[in-house]
C-alpha cells in the first residue's frame, strides 16, 4: 500500500506530482491511500509533508481531465484524491477519452462534485457582504462566509482584482484571506463572531435590495433557489425579505394604480397569456445565465444582466454590454446612459415598458484604476460567445423591429462589422434563423451621446438621437 499525505485540503501540486509517480511506478487506485496533513501544520514551523520524488518518466492525460481534476479537488468529499487519481490510472493505461464516457459512474461523480464546486464558487462571488472595521492604520473591510467546500484559495485572485484597491478580509472557518492592497496572505480559520453585527455597509445593503426589489416580479422558488436560505444569516439584506414578501402583493397594486409611464396598449398578450416559467425559455434562459462560463467575463463581473421587457414586444434595443450601475442592480440601461436613454424614449414618444431592451454582452468588462471599474470594449470573441442568449432572447420576443445601439451590437445581430455613419437612419431587412422577415435599424448608443466633448455636439446628436427614435416608433405604427 503506497501512502501519501497532502499538506493541505487543496495541494494541488502534490496530488499532482504523486499521481503522475504513482501512474508510472504502475501503482493501482486500490493500493493507494491518500490522506490530508494536520491543519496546523500548513502554518506550524515544521516542513510540510515530503512530496514524491519528480516521476522517472512522462505520460498526459486529456487537458479536460486535468482542468476538471483542478475544480473537482476543491470539493469537500474526503473520497475526491482516490476518484480523482483513479481517473488519471485510467487515463495512463489507454482510456484517453475517458471523460467521453458521459454513463461511466466515476466521470459522472467528478463531473457532479466539480458542478458542486462551481455552484459554490459563484455563491461566494454574489453573497459576500463586507463591513468595516476601524483600524489604527485606516479602516478594513471585513466579510464572514462559509463556504461547501475548500474553494477560498481558488477565488482570492477575484477579490484582489474586484477590490485592489480596498484592505479587506475574507474570514471562513475553513481558511481566512487578508489583502492589504499590495499582498495577499492567508490565515487559520475565523469564527462569525470574529467580525461586527452591523454597520453602516450593512444598512446601506438593506437599502440598495429594498431599492431594487420588484414585487410584480416575486417568484419565491426562483429567489430561494438563486439565494439559498443558508446563506441569509450573512447578508444584510436578507432581514429585509420577509417584509418585502408579506408586502409583495400591496406594493404591486400600488404600482398598477400609479403608474410612472403611460398606459400600455392592449397587446395579443391579452389573448394569448404568457406561459409558466417552467415552460417558457425565456425564463429558463434568464436562469440558466447565471452558469455561463462561455468566456471570462462572468468571473470578474457580479452577475449576467439578462433583458427585460414585454415578451410581445414589438421593439427590441439592442445594446453593447451592462455598465457599472447594471452590473450592481442586475437589470439593463439603469445607470447614465439608460437614464439619458429614458429622457430620450420619452421625447420621442416611445414607451419603455412596450419595449424589449437587453445587451448583445451579458457581462460587464472593464478595467480597474483605482476604486472605479472603467469600462472595456468587448471584444469579437465575447460577442460570438454571448450570442447564444441574443439568439433565444430575438427568437421567443420575435420583435418586428431590432434596434442596434452601437457597433457592437449591430456586429452581434448582424455578424459582420458595421459603420454607424454609412449605415445608420434606415430600415434594412433582417430575417429571423427561422426564414420570417423582421427589420432593423442601426443608431448609436446612449453612452456615445455622454461621451461627446462640448455642450453643442452634445445638442447636435441628441436631437439626431431623438429623430431616430421618432422613425423607430414610425416603423413598427
Amino acid at each position: 500500500m503506497r501512502q501519501v499525505t497532502l499538506a493541505h485540503e487543496v495541494d494541488w501540486e502534490t496530488w499532482r506530482t504523486n499521481a503522475r509517480t504513482l501512474a508510472l511506478d504502475n501503482i493501482p487506485p486500490e493500493q493507494t491511500l491518500w490522506s490530508v496533513g494536520q491543519p496546523d501544520d500548513l502554518f506550524a514551523d515544521a516542513p510540510a509533508p515530503p512530496s514524491a520524488e519528480a516521476p522517472k518518466g512522462t505520460f498526459t492525460v486529456p487537458r479536460a481531465l486535468v482542468t476538471l481534476a483542478e475544480t473537482a479537488i476543491q470539493h469537500s468529499d474526503p473520497e475526491r484524491f482516490a476518484l480523482l487519481y483513479g481517473l488519471v490510472w485510467r487515463a495512463h493505461a489507454g482510456e484517453k477519452h475517458i471523460l467521453e464516457l458521459t454513463s461511466d459512474p466515476d466521470v459522472q461523480r467528478v463531473n457532479r462534485l466539480a458542478q458542486s464546486v462551481r455552484r459554490d464558487t459563484h455563491k461566494m462571488h454574489a453573497f459576500v457582504r463586507f463591513r468595516e472595521v476601524p483600524e489604527p492604520e485606516g479602516t478594513r473591510h471585513v466579510a464572514w462566509f462559509e463556504p461547501e467546500h475548500y474553494i477560498v484559495e481558488t477565488n482570492a485572485a477575484f477579490f484582489i482584482r474586484r477590490f485592489a484597491t480596498m484592505t479587506w478580509s475574507i474570514l471562513t472557518p475553513y481558511r481566512s484571506i487578508h489583502w492589504n492592497g499590495e499582498a495577499i496572505h492567508f490565515d487559520r480559520g475565523a469564527t462569525r463572531a470574529d467580525i461586527p453585527d452591523d454597520d453602516a455597509l450593512a444598512d446601506y445593503w438593506r437599502t440598495y435590495y429594498r431599492s431594487i426589489f420588484n414585487p410584480a416580479r416575486l417568484k419565491i422558488g426562483a429567489m430561494t433557489s438563486e439565494m439559498p436560505k443558508k446563506y441569509w444569516r450573512n447578508l444584510p439584506e436578507a432581514a429585509e425579505i420577509p417584509d418585502l414578501i408579506r408586502t409583495a402583493a400591496a406594493r404591486t397594486e400600488t404600482m398598477v394604480a400609479t403608474p410612472t409611464f403611460s398606459a400600455p396598449k392592449p397587446t395579443r398578450a391579452h389573448m394569448h397569456p404568457e406561459p409558466t416559467p417552467a415552460s417558457n425559455p425565456l425564463a429558463q434562459a434568464a436562469q440558466d445565465i447565471h452558469a455561463c462560463r462561455r468566456c471570462p467575463l462572468w468571473e470578474p463581473a457580479t452577475q449576467p444582466v439578462f433583458g427585460e421587457g414585454p415578451a410581445d414586444a414589438r421593439i427590441m434595443f439592442v445594446g453593447e454590454q451592462p455598465g457599472d450601475q447594471e452590473d450592481l442592480a442586475g437589470r439593463p440601461f439603469v445607470g447614465p446612459a439608460g437614464q439619458l436613454f429614458d429622457r430620450a424614449m420619452q421625447e420621442a414618444g416611445l414607451d419603455r415598458q412596450q419595449v424589449y431592451v437587453t445587451n448583445s454582452v451579458k457581462h460587464f468588462k472593464f478595467v480597474p484604476r483605482g476604486k472605479r471599474r472603467i469600462h472595456e470594449k468587448p471584444g469579437v470573441t465575447e460577442i460570438k460567445a454571448c450570442n447564444v442568449w441574443l439568439d433565444i432572447e430575438r427568437q421567443q420576443i420575435r420583435p418586428a423591429l431590432t434596434v442596434m445601439m452601437g457597433a457592437t451590437a449591430a456586429r452581434a445581430v448582424t455578424g459582420r462589422a458595421v459603420a454607424i455613419t454609412k449605415e445608420r437612419g434606415h430600415a434594412m431587412p433582417l430575417p429571423m434563423s427561422d426564414g420570417s422577415n423582421a427589420q432593423g435599424y442601426i443608431t448609436v448608443h446612449p453612452s456615445y451621446l455622454l461621451r461627446l466633448p462640448d455642450e453643442e455636439s452634445k445638442a447636435r446628436e441628441y436631437a439626431l438621437f431623438i429623430q431616430d427614435l421618432r422613425n423607430i416608433a414610425a416603423l413598427v405604427a
